[in-house]
């Protein structure tokens, strides 16, 4: 890694040298080494110099310093990633399969004597997607992703040339000089390159990023993924149990850009990316199928299937595979066009008759495969078809499942029109629940809509009603899992189930009466985020399932129940340790609640977990956080967001993308079939609940209750800052105001973040067991606490998350910030409180876990934190001197836009606490 690392800041440089001066070089030159000296040797001399001089630099020397470290932590960004996937190739080849592969899962489960046959079985009834989400956190732009892209790509060629290279190889020189010019084009490129956008990103801007995922990812590592899964099992199917899932386009919880316009651009543009994949692979199985029927036979079906091609070329026509995917191909060229009106690239027929819907090229697929099959063609099965075959299974024409997003009060809106234009009720929305029950159940049992024709109604109402519209012409469209899900959010009663079911009555989602045979189309799926809303959720859905025809509709429609629960808002509401205890109860709730419902309505519950990508919004690592689940929470179902910039750190390098998926379904395999997490003893829980409780209590105080905190928060973070930022299509707050309340959970943590108190994820901890050890016998209290370490999974993947926040906090970084506050008297009494409550949470996790050193069980962390904080550090620094320049009106555009760049450097160096 120091190698890669090395020879990109070198490229850099010498970028920087030729395209801004040897002045601007040597500069940077200075700020690097004086930071260096600082980080690795405690230089405090060095330091003083740093700050210094940092403090000196005109608007124009300080934003070229930023560009030249933003794009250093890019490209060590990518130097690492090279590095995890030489690492992993090193163990495999030495017989190490490391935790989270599947080979690792499949060894544990033949140890426990789950053989390949309960395997395949426990897929069969599967399904795992990671949804990916549009969260204002994702800085950058796709020409820079692509560009990167382009530069992990060289720098995996240069790990080919070397590793093939013989002793005295004159080429191998040659070759690696020609990768390094191309790598200092890209470099030159990215420099060249505007990091920030000039205007507000839009939501076609956020669907075109996440789709550029599935070109350079999913599309192909997926079905890599599932051929990696059928060697391992042998001759036993593997299920299609793990797809993709998006918001982009279908959320509009909080952001008015959103519309049935969005819906219709996401799925049209998710169709023509698969598409065009498909036809891409079919023009390269063409060329590959040049088998003459003089020389192999083919079934009846394939002959079949050759004789329907409109190929009729002389030269091909002993080739009956060619012809039949030249057909296809036309087929499939005009349902591209017919779907997207998109053209095809290439056309040796005209476009003609195009397939009705995937299952029909499934269909032809299978076709050839079984002829190959039958004659002795596996070999030319493997490659191209299979593959093929499985990413159409998998991806169809809709590519992913678009969920919708919609906040209760805005349908109970909705409702309340409808139902005073059609005289039925006046003032629903002043009725008690009960009440609301009583008319959304009555209607939901009348065959009759409820728009009355000629009735003007508002504009959000027609807006609502346009987004169910188009869920019914884009699932007739693409396919039923086009649309498969909507998402309530803010659910805090019954009746806001209800009236989402009979907005899809509305439009004809829902198929019968409540009462007579009713089917629905989408699975309805509450939102439980606050600490409250966590806590009512099992009640909630046993009321829900408890009245006349739901539970009968629901197995008719597929005996699915998605719940989602919000990781972000609660972990917003009640702090990081409260949020994670409330989340694991109201999922031992909701599982004790479907298995009692299983005694007479045998319903599947799928929890979709809304983690956030950082600690602070409820993320970390997939892996542990999947095995730390509740005791039969999982059972091979789980969806869960991937979000912000963590999406790019996951998915933009294709193998690091599979290596992602491959832990999710390492996990999902481990927690359903070895069920390593047992439940917890009484004393656990009583000491969780104890620990909650002090935990939230002082989050609360602090911020909350405590006077000026908000003047704090707002002045010692740049959140102002990001709120400008064109970096998201959702407004950084629910309503125009400077409530905590109102603040989204995404840019409340990207901004602890980004001035690196990072206090989302460990705040309140230190307190709550200060405060646990005073209540008993300390040694006994401590000897409890390290038990539920060693033993509990819940516990200890909870402390690992607040040991990686904390190693990647820096208090004397998080001072300069709260120097931008100006009342000095706010300023002391909150960041002493803050500066406590850390140290508070420092020497607890000592005495927890035995270790006094932060990220002691992962080196390869901690090596990293080590390489990368040098090169962060002036980021920082320049940052809270040009805010502090443009909040006193003494800066011009370009200081405010290096304050964004500084932003986006920061986000790239931190990774998964930006």
């Amino acid at each position: 890694m120091v190698e890669d690392i090395r020879l990109l800041g070198r490229i850099l440089g010498d970028v920087i040298r030729e395209q801004e001066g040897v002045e601007t070089f040597e500069l940077v030159e200075r700020i690097r080494k004086l930071s260096v000296a600082f980080r690795r040797d405690q230089d405090h001399e060095a330091d003083r110099a740093l700050k210094s001089l940092l403090k000196s630099l005109s608007g124009t020397q300080a934003v070229r310093v930023i560009r030249a470290f933003t794009y250093f932590s890019h490209l060590a960004n990518l130097a690492e990633d090279r590095h995890h996937i030489r690492r992993r190739e090193v163990h495999e080849r030495a017989g190490d399969t490391q935790e989270g592969s599947i080979e690792v899962a499949l060894a544990r489960l033949r140890w426990a004597g789950i053989g390949a046959k309960a395997v395949s079985q426990t897929l069969a009834h599967s399904y795992l997607s990671p949804v990916l989400t549009a969260h204002p956190t994702e800085v950058q732009r796709k020409s820079i992703l692509d560009a990167e892209r382009d530069l992990a790509r060289l720098l995996t060629e240069r790990d080919e040339i070397r590793a093939r290279a013989l002793p005295r190889d004159a080429l191998a020189p040659r070759e690696l000089a020609a990768n390094e010019v191309q790598m200092r084009a890209r470099v030159l490129q990215l420099w060249q390159t505007r990091l920030l956008r000039f205007t507000k990103l839009t939501v076609a801007d956020e669907i075109e990023t996440s789709l550029s995922y599935y070109e350079a990812t999913f599309l192909r590592e997926i079905p890599k993924l599932y051929g990696q899964l059928e060697r391992e099992l042998g001759n036993h199917p593997v299920a299609s149990f793990l797809r993709m899932g998006q918001w982009i386009g279908g959320d509009r919880d909080g952001n008015p850009n959103v519309s049935a316009d969005t819906l219709a651009y996401a799925l049209r543009r998710q169709c023509e990316v698969a598409l065009r994949h498909y036809l891409t692979e079919l023009f390269w199985l063409g060329s590959d199928f040049s088998m003459s029927a003089l020389l192999v036979q083919v079934t009846p079906e394939m002959q079949a299937l050759a004789d329907s091609s409109p190929d009729r070329g002389e030269h091909r026509m002993d080739e009956p595979y060619r012809r039949a995917v030249t057909g296809m191909y036309a087929r499939l060229a005009a349902t591209l066009k017919e779907l997207t009106g998109g053209e095809a690239a290439r056309h040796a027929v005209p476009p003609q008759n195009p397939y009705q819907h995937a299952e029909e090229l499934l269909a032809d697929l299978r076709t050839i495969r079984d002829s190959l099959l039958a004659h002795h063609g596996s070999a030319l099965v493997q490659q191209r078809l299979k593959p093929l075959i499985r990413a159409v299974e998998v991806f169809g024409f809709h590519l992913a499942t678009v969920d919708l997003r919609q906040n209760s009060e805005q349908h109970e809106e909705v409702v309340a029109e409808l139902l005073s234009k059609a005289r039925v009720e006046a003032n629903y929305r002043k009725l008690d629940e009960a009440g609301k029950r009583e008319v959304l159940l009555r209607l939901l049992c009348d065959a009759r809509p409820l728009r009355v024709l000629g009735a003007e109604y508002s504009e959000h109402a027609r807006k609502e009603l346009a987004i169910f519209e188009t869920a019914v012409t884009m699932r007739r469209r693409f396919g039923a899992q086009a649309i498969r899900h909507y998402i309530i959010s803010h659910t805090e009663a019954v009746s806001d189930l209800l009236e989402v079911m009979l907005l899809q009555k509305e439009v004809g989602l829902m198929h019968g009466t409540l009462d007579d045979h009713a089917g629905i189309d989408l699975i309805v799926v509450p939102l439980f985020e606050t600490i409250e809303d966590l806590r009512n959720a099992a009640p909630i859905m046993r009321e829900f399932y408890g009245l006349p025809g739901i539970a009968k509709m629901m197995q008719r429609s597929g005996a699915e129940q998605d719940i989602m629960l919000g990781y972000s808002d609660s972990n917003k509401d009640g702090g990081i340790f409260t949020s994670n205890w409330e989340l694991y109860r109201a999922e031992i709730a909701l599982v004790q609640l479907f298995d009692q419902l299983a005694n007479t309505h045998n319903i599947q519950l799928r929890l979709f977990h809304g983690r956030g990508g950082t600690v602070g919004r409820g993320g970390g690592p997939s892996y542990q956080a999947i095995l730390a689940q509740p005791p039969g929470t999982v059972r091979g179902q789980i969806r869960l967001t991937e979000q912000g910039e963590v999406i790019a750190s996951k998915y933009a390098n294709a193998e690091i993308g599979r290596r992602n998926l491959e832990t999710l379904v390492a996990a999902t395999l481990e927690a359903t079939l070895l069920q390593p997490t047992k439940p917890a003893t009484k004393a656990f829980l009583q000491a969780a609940e104890t620990l909650s409780q002090a935990s939230m209590r002082a989050y609360r105080a602090l911020v909350y209750e405590t006077p000026g905190f908000v003047d704090f928060f707002f002045n010692a973070t740049p959140i102002r800052e990001i709120a400008e930022l064109n970096i998201g299509s959702r407004p950084a707050s629910r309503k125009a105001t400077q409530r905590i309340e109102d603040l989204r959970a995404i840019p409340w943590s990207f901004s602890w973040g980004q001035c690196r108190l990072t206090l989302p994820g460990w705040f309140g901890f230190g307190s709550a067991v200060e405060e646990f050890l005073g209540a008993g016998e300390r040694k006994e209290q401590v000897a409890l606490l390290q038990r539920m370490y060693r033993q509990w999974p819940f516990f200890r993947a909870l402390l690992s998350n607040v040991d990686m926040v904390l190693a990647k906090s820096d208090l004397a970084l998080a001072s300069r910030y709260a120097g931008l506050v100006p009342d000095a008297r706010l300023r002391r009494r909150i960041f002493g409180a803050m500066e406590a409550e850390w140290q508070r949470t420092v020497d607890a996790l000592a005495l927890i876990t035995g270790e006094k050193q932060r990220l002691a069980g992962n080196a390869a962390l901690a090596r990293s934190i080590r390489h990368r904080f040098p090169y962060i550090d002036p980021l920082h620094h320049l940052q809270v001197e040009l805010v502090r320049r443009w909040r006193e009106g003494q800066a011009d555009e370009r200081e405010r836009r290096g304050i964004h760049l500084a932003i986006n450097g920061i986000a790239a160096g931190l990774r998964n606490t930006g």
